[in-house]
């Protein structure tokens, strides 16, 4: 799945790498769309509570359990479908 700055926007996805990477103290850079973050860096269920906390917190959304979150791109997707416009623009 592809990304495009035009349906993520970059500060928004500079958010969503940065609070990913912070939980497992990786590289922002070695973060993909794509990557699978328990099968290629080892995430488990607790972490991904985390990030989602984390998430919810810093853009006041609510991300509902039985939404799938396994690849970067699913929380930065997730994010930006249902952050208010005006925090968008920020």
């Amino acid at each position: 799945m592809v990304i495009s700055t035009t349906t993520a926007p970059k500060t928004i996805q500079q958010q969503v790498l940065r609070i990913i990477s912070k939980r497992k103290a990786i590289k922002a850079r070695r973060l993909r769309i794509g990557t699978d973050l328990s099968r290629e860096f080892g995430f488990d269920t607790v972490d991904v509570v985390d990030i989602i906390l984390e998430l919810e917190r810093n853009f006041h959304i609510t991300i509902p359990d039985e939404v799938p979150l396994a690849t970067v791109g699913d929380f930065v997707k997730y994010v930006v479908t249902h952050t208010p416009a005006q925090q968008q623009a920020a």
